[in-house]
Parts: structure tokens; C-alpha cells; sequence
């Protein structure tokens, strides 16, 4: 394969996973191949060369979603305050999760449950770290554990759904009661 067709396919492949999240994100999870192909501005084939099974752009979307996630973990862990590296991060996640509720939707397929504890491998890391440095730095409460920031986020999760608007509200009070 030529340099400038890598290229291309890299392009294709990041263009089909942007299409696909935008059209899930209005549409559902119902749309089609054929109208993903279109956004993208390719042809059904490439699609399929790309993804052989719709669960394969699903993973890629999931994937592309996780990519997201790690990043803002990495760039909490470059702050100097523990504390506003750890609140930082949870709400550049559910910053994230509220922009693409289409998200939250796959994520409760049988195929997204599946692959959500292999991708919650990627995160766990680094949000462990997150909570031990608050913790160190007497910021965050003692008892809190990585378990619990799964909590925060299910519930803030549950408030995006009902309170658009209002979930940057609740968290506040979340991370307030967090406090050490």
C-alpha cells in the first residue's frame, strides 16, 4: 500500500467514525450504513472495508469515546492541584458524555456492556491516581474509592438526562460533599 493511500484510508477511517457519532448522536441508534457512508463522503464499500460488521464502528465510536476520556485523564494528571486536576476531570468527562448522549445509548447494548469493562481498563488507571493525589494532598474524602467516582458519574449521568441544563449544578454539590 502507497504512503498517500495509508493516508487516505486513515482519513476515510477517521471521517466514517466522526460521521457515525454524528449521525447517532441526532438519529439514534437506528441509522443506517448507507446515510453514515454519505456523511462521511464515501461509498457503502468503504464502510465495510473499514468495519466489516456494524458492531465493528460501534467498538470504533466506543473506542474513539474511551480515546477521549484517557485524554483528559492524562491532562488532569498534569495539573499541579490535585484537587482541581481531580474535579477537572470529572466534569471534562461528563462535559464529554453530555455533548454525545448517543454514547449512553450504546454503552447499553448487549455488545457496549460487554465492551465497556475492557475499556474501563483503559481509565481505571488513571483515575485511580487522580483520587490517590486529591487524597495525599487532603483534598478528597479518605473513604472515597474508584468505585465511588463510577457512582458519581451514573448519577450526574441520570441528571444530564432529566436536567439538561442543570447537571454542572448538581455536580457542584457532588464534588462539594467530596471535599476532605
Amino acid at each position: 500500500m502507497a504512503v498517500s493511500e495509508r493516508v487516505d484510508a486513515r482519513r476515510n477511517h477517521a471521517r466514517l467514525v466522526a460521521a457515525a457519532r454524528t449521525l447517532l448522536a441526532r438519529d439514534g441508534l437506528d441509522v443506517s450504513v448507507r446515510a453514515i457512508a454519505r456523511e462521511a463522503g464515501v461509498g457503502v464499500g468503504t464502510v465495510y472495508r473499514h468495519f466489516p460488521t456494524r458492531d465493528a464502528l460501534i467498538d470504533a465510536i466506543l473506542e474513539d469515546a474511551v480515546e477521549e476520556v484517557v485524554a483528559a485523564g492524562e491532562r488532569a494528571l498534569e495539573v499541579d492541584d490535585p484537587w482541581a486536576g481531580f474535579a477537572g476531570f470529572v466534569e471534562e468527562t461528563l462535559e464529554l458524555k453530555a455533548a454525545n448522549r448517543v454514547l449512553t445509548d450504546v454503552v447499553e447494548t448487549p455488545r457496549g456492556r460487554e465492551r465497556q469493562a475492557s475499556l474501563r481498563a483503559r481509565t481505571r488507571p488513571i483515575t485511580t491516581e487522580l483520587i490517590r493525589r486529591a487524597q495525599a494532598a487532603g483534598a478528597l474524602r479518605a473513604d472515597f474509592t474508584p468505585e465511588d467516582l463510577s457512582l458519581v458519574f451514573w448519577s450526574t449521568d441520570r441528571v444530564i438526562d432529566l436536567a439538561p441544563d442543570g447537571w454542572r449544578r448538581h455536580l457542584g454539590f457532588v464534588l462539594d460533599g467530596l471535599r476532605a
